[in-house]
């Protein structure tokens, strides 16, 4: 029959733990009080055993006074040999599991019950059934649920001699117990049993489909019919030939071998149906890692992966009927550990110490199956904080790192224990959990380097897509802010990227400080960053630009020097955009970077405006557009003249690119170069002007006027490792001799990369040609290169030029730059002169060369013409006479 079960809980969770009942839920280990409802769930019991128990005394009651009691000599020596025998039918019993922690007995007490009802009187029977049952109960240590237990075994010796009563009246025999009727009465024991337990269910609000109750009902009727049969069967073959007993015995060991073969093979059934449930869970939880959105930083989800290991621990307790599992995992790296409990109440002392608890320190990855009894004193205090007498413990382990520990304690219902097979199946999952803990953790590092920032830790520009692609949804009223340092390249070229990245970092934690821990922010590139503030007004989100800007602007701390920043923020809201595009974070962070550049006009917050747009839509129109206007005569080139001082020989002229869109008209080059130098046009455009400016020269030459011509590069210019070989095509192709012309590169170009400059340089040098560093005095650090580089010109930034005659400062700076280059072998060329005052203090100074509006403004080809025919007189000097080609002059 049924197992009559020692513990009430473990008799409504063995009939109730299937598929189809909701188990348990897990719990952290500081909730170290029964629950509300454990206690109350105890206080139902409490009545229902109350009620078992009266029960049983009223139906036993009855029973005695119905069949009267029918005393014997040989009752001596029966009741006690009944007793023996169904203590014996306890202790043999086969337990076999039936499905995720339902244990059901063989206990073959129905032998020893179908001999009692034809040899004894129900008052011996009953007091054998009570006194060995309840002696198991204290032997099994089992105390709390002695009186459940007590009326269920009374109830179930009642029922039997009650149909068997029944029976045997129906079939005419009321004096005798025929063999039919005995039959009849045993196989109503463990159905009495069963009810009990499925009432108990009930009373602890447990479910249990019906289906499941009607399998289960059938196998006690089929076991109990067998081990009804054979005692039945045993006892009239003994009691007809006595000699037979050894052929009875044998069978009866037959079947309880049957019985224990039957047992094993349904337990490696259930052990792997176990084992498969919980590598599925842990597959599905690593999927649900994998599906997870990219989470802020510090939130990984950790609630949820608690929940899902909670589930994993109530699978694996009702597999092993554990009193408890404990599970203690390190679900991230450089984490304490965290403990799921499934069952029992972990006692308050059992929190253990994380660096000294002897089973954390177990070395290996094997099952440890640990007693109350163990010799080694620090594991046996471990095993009685913990309140359990048997511990099955295994770390769970990386190749590197201790990720866990997996804690089975105490079997519930089972006479002997943990077994070996609860070693090997625990040890099979422990394997696969270790393998999914550290297959999550790598998941995990994987998924957060691919959304985050690997020098501020931040959230990348995919991390910021998908964090904030819920909220934007969400929420109707939201702010992308964009953030850039503007001092960061300058930090990078002059201290190496190393203190730039430090000094990334340092801004990184005083945006993160200044919005708190829960606001979307990312480093987007270089110095951009990015910040979503989700149900948030456009003037709320000023002051919060403001704050910002105001933070990252303070000095910061950069190997003992103390860094000026400077920052500046474009932010848009979503009420900005159209509805269509109002969730995608793509095109608010473009709107927010167009405000960004806005701020270049001196605001250093502002809004976007839809206007902002157009601006930006036409500069990608001129980029698309460029090729074919150079095709079509839309781009020209202009010259400013340069003059000599004090001569006033015209020395050389600077080409200057010029375009008339058909469209927006005279377009400024200061607003189509870097657009054409950031779309990859840059060739193109120096092509353009080098091969026009060349074709002018050249046509000087055939005309016996020999006039330079400078060309500006640019810095896309000093890294094309061809540049010189094309350079040398042209000057071949329009025979104009490498003196005549003039590449003028600024000095932040050639300090960007110097190291890759340089050999472009000298090899532009060796073909003769003249080098010029343009806007010089505006650089940082250009001074120690400019012995290295092979240049022949500087020219001093015009701002200087404008400022000498009211600043002694600028003045200062021109003659410096003028000393400078006179001792280092340079001609240098002033641009910007608008003044008679400015060209003579350059004079006087010893300035080679003057550029400016003074002298002419930049002229298209034809007006040059008419220009240098109006304002100069040709003239051979003593160059142009060992030269071959006339000069001009500039007419005073």
């Amino acid at each position: 029959m049924p197992e009559a079960y020692g513990d009430a809980t473990a008799a409504a969770e063995a009939g109730t733990a299937t598929d189809d009942v909701p188990r348990p839920s897990g719990r952290p280990t500081d909730e170290n009080r029964p629950s509300v409802e454990a206690r109350a769930d105890e206080r139902r019991f409490g009545l229902y055993t109350a009620a078992v128990l009266t029960l049983g005394i009223a139906a036993a009651a009855a029973v005695s006074a119905w069949l009267p009691f029918d005393g014997s000599v040989h009752l001596w020596w029966i009741g006690p040999l009944l007793a023996l025998a169904f203590l014996g039918a306890e202790q043999l019993g086969v337990n076999v599991d039936v499905r995720s922690g339902i244990s059901w007995t063989i206990s073959f007490t129905e032998i020893p019950l179908v001999i009692g009802l034809l040899v004894a009187p129900f008052e011996v029977v009953l007091a054998a059934h009570v006194v060995a049952g309840v002696t198991t109960l204290l032997a099994r240590r089992v105390t709390g649920r002695v009186l459940y237990n007590a009326g269920a075994f009374l109830l179930e010796v009642t029922s039997a001699f009650a149909v068997a009563g029944l029976v045997s009246q129906a079939l005419g025999s009321p004096s005798s117990m025929p063999w039919l009727a005995a039959l009849a009465g045993t196989l109503t024991a463990p159905l009495a049993s069963t009810l009990l337990a499925m009432a108990a269910v009930r009373v602890l609000r447990r479910r249990m489909r019906i289906g499941t109750v009607v399998r289960l009902a059938g196998r006690i009727l089929v076991v109990g019919f067998v081990n009804a049969s054979v005692g039945l069967t045993g006892y009239l073959v003994i009691s007809k030939t006595p000699e037979a007993w050894p052929i009875v015995l044998a069978v009866s060991l037959g079947l309880a071998a049957l019985y224990w073969a039957y047992s094993d093979l349904l337990r490696e059934q259930r052990d792997m149906e176990a084992l498969t449930d919980v590598s599925l869970m842990v597959a599905r939880s690593g999927q649900q890692v994998a599906a997870r959105p990219a989470q802020r930083t510090g939130d990984f989800g950790v609630d949820v992966d608690l929940d899902e290991w909670t589930t994993i621990a109530e699978r694996i307790r009702d597999q092993l009927a554990a009193a408890r599992i404990v599970l203690r995992l390190r679900l991230e790296p450089d984490e304490p550990l965290r403990t799921v409990v499934v069952g029992d109440e972990l006692p308050p002392e059992a929190e253990v110490d994380q660096d000294d608890d002897p089973l954390l320190r177990l070395p290996g990855s094997h099952v440890r199956h640990l007693r109350i009894t163990e010799a080694n004193t620090r594991i046996r205090t471990a095993l009685l904080d913990r309140g359990a007498h048997e511990v099955l413990a295994v770390p769970l382990r990386s190749a590197n790192q201790l990720l866990g520990i997996v804690e089975a304690h105490d079997r519930l219902s089972r006479w002997r224990g943990f077994g070996k097979y609860d070693v090997q199946l625990l040890g099979t999952m422990a394997s696969h959990l270790a393998t999914a803990l550290d297959n999550r953790r790598l998941l995990a590092t994987l998924r957060h380097d691919a959304y985050h920032d690997p020098l501020t830790g931040l959230l990348n520009r995919p991390g910021f897509r998908q964090v904030t692609a819920e909220p934007l949804r969400e929420s109707e009223n939201s702010v992308v802010l964009r953030v850039d340092l503007d001092v960061f390249s300058t930090v990078s070229d002059a201290l190496g990227y190393t203190w730039a990245d430090r000094m990334l970092m340092a801004a990184g934690r005083r945006m993160r400080d200044t919005l708190g821990a829960h606001v979307p922010l990312a480093r987007l590139e270089g110095a951009s960053f990015a910040v979503l503030l989700a149900d948030c007004e456009v003037e709320d989100a000023q002051q919060v630009a403001q704050r910002l800007r105001s933070q990252l602007s303070a000095p910061y701390t950069v190997d003992r020097l103390m860094v000026e920043a400077n920052a500046v923020v474009g932010y848009v809201a979503t009420t900005a955009a159209e509805n269509a595009e109002r969730a995608d974070v793509d095109s608010l962070l473009q709107r927010a970077d167009m405000a960004v550049r806005a701020t270049r006009s001196g605001e250093e917050v502002k809004s976007y405006v839809p206007s902002m747009g157009q601006i930006f839509l036409r500069r990608f129109q001129m980029v698309t557009q460029f090729r074919q206007a150079i095709e079509e005569g839309q781009v020209t080139v202009h010259y400013q003249p340069k003059v000599a001082l004090p001569g006033k020989q015209v020395l050389g002229v600077e080409a200057l690119v010029r375009w008339q869109h058909p469209e927006f008209g005279r377009v400024d080059p200061d607003e189509f170069v870097p657009a054409v130098e950031a779309a990859g046009l840059v060739g193109l455009l120096t092509s353009f002007v080098l091969d026009t400016a060349l074709d002018r020269v050249r046509r000087w030459l055939d005309d016996g006027l020999r006039i330079s011509v400078a060309v500006n590069l640019s810095v896309r210019n000093l890294a094309d490792a061809e540049f010189p070989r094309r350079v040398a095509e042209s000057l071949e192709r329009f025979g104009v001799p490498g003196e005549l012309l003039t590449l003028e590169l600024t000095e932040s170009d050639v300090m960007q990369d110097p190291e890759r400059a340089l050999p472009i340089l000298r090899e532009l040098s060796e073909l003769g040609i003249e080098l010029a560093v343009d806007d010089f005095g505006t650089g940082y650090s250009s001074l120690a290169y400019l012995r290295q580089l092979p240049v022949d010109q500087v020219k001093i930034d015009k701002s200087f030029v404008f400022g000498m005659g009211t600043d002694l400062g600028d003045l200062a700076v021109v003659r410096s730059i003028v000393e400078l280059g006179h001792s280092l072998g340079l001609t240098v060329v002033a641009e910007g002169v608008e003044e008679d005052l400015a060209r003579d203090q350059l004079e006087a100074m010893g300035c080679d060369v003057a550029q400016g509006y003074l002298i002419s403004r930049p002229l298209a080809e034809d007006r040059l013409e008419a220009w240098l025919q109006a304002r100069t007189v040709r003239s051979l000097g003593r160059s142009s006479e060992s030269s071959g080609g006339a000069v001009l002059t500039l007419l005073t």
